[in-house]
């Protein structure tokens, strides 16, 4: 494993996180594809021995039941100390007021069984509250002790510009890491959002990095639950299938040129593309042993602009 830190923040993080939306009760109809406790805790037990210290989780997973598993799976493996958790807010009654941000901490809090969360992320942007009321807030429960770090989520480069502003012209504490939506299939953020965080040291840590699956196999579709039932990824991604075929295919080139996996060119374009540690949610061990693989891989430029020049401009999905 390798290691990075989000931002300025000091904070020691692996360069793959452990994505926490597959965990989680199926009765809560978020996903019908979720893991049980004992099977979420495989997955952190099979996480931890391969040195990831990541785990990302959000307050809306499968009604919170994400951040349970995760909080009672971590609590029997690993000491506090040793790993960085993050969870979001934004889904909830409220958004990103005040009073909503407030109460969502310890709702994450309580479900994690922790007295802090390493790194809080605000899940998308909200129109309905004033920029420096959020950050208000958020500041708050880093001076208190409840965070340590704060990141962002899926936004445009504008907003995320002035959030960073609001922060520095009031003495609150800035954001250190992006989460946004960003794979070989979808490279939107290129243009703006990406460069701002370039140039505030903000570390990138992108969701969907294997487009759901599409980057990583060398068959469009795939025969697992979540392949059939998981509509968000179908929204994102089947409307420009005939486009972003051809990009696939050049992966499994690449990956059969390196003798490695689809999994393991994707996430070292990522890193060629200076991501800090993209976001793998995994269901099975050995999705992440085809993600650790990816850095024994070393594109070169040809190879990321072999990849990179079949791209055509797509619809913003992500940013509200």
């Amino acid at each position: 494993m390798e290691y990075t830190t989000l931002g300025n923040s000091g904070i020691k993080v692996s360069k793959l996180c452990l994505g926490c939306m597959s965990f989680g009760d199926p009765a809560s109809k978020m996903h019908a594809w979720t893991l049980d406790p004992e099977r979420s805790e495989e997955i952190v037990r099979h996480a931890l021995s391969l040195g990831i210290n990541f785990f990302d989780t959000a307050n809306c997973y499968s009604a919170g039941t994400s951040e349970e598993y995760l909080g009672r799976a971590l609590k029997k493996n690993v000491a506090r100390d040793k790993i960085v958790i993050a969870s979001k807010v934004y889904f909830n009654e409220g958004a990103l007021s005040a009073a909503a941000i407030e109460r969502e901490i310890d709702g994450s809090l309580k479900r994690l069984g922790t007295d802090y969360l390493d790194l809080y992320i605000i899940h998308r942007f909200d129109y309905d509250t004033p920029v420096q009321e959020t950050m208000q807030a958020l500041d708050k429960l880093v001076k208190a002790g409840k965070v340590r770090a704060l990141g962002a989520s899926a936004m445009y480069g504008y907003q995320f510009y002035d959030m960073q502003l609001c922060a520095r012209d009031n003495g609150f504490t800035p954001f250190v890491s992006m989460q946004n939506h960003y794979n070989p299939l979808y490279r939107e953020d290129e243009r703006e959002l990406i460069p701002i965080c370039r140039k505030m040291n903000v570390a990138l840590t992108p969701y969907s990095p294997l487009a759901a699956g599409r980057c990583s196999r060398p068959n469009w579709e795939a025969g697992t639950l979540r392949s059939q039932t998981d509509a968000v990824a179908k929204r994102k991604y089947d409307s420009t299938e005939d486009e972003d075929k051809s990009i696939c295919a050049r992966i499994h080139e690449l990956a059969q040129k390196y003798s490695t996996t689809m999994t393991g060119i994707t996430l070292a374009w990522h890193f060629a593309k200076g991501v800090a540690s993209p976001v793998i949610g995994a269901t099975k061990e050995k999705y992440l042993d085809d993600a650790a693989g990816a850095f024994e891989i070393k594109l070169t430029e040809q190879d990321v602009s072999y990849i990179d020049e079949l791209y055509l401009p797509h619809k913003i999905s992500g940013a509200r």
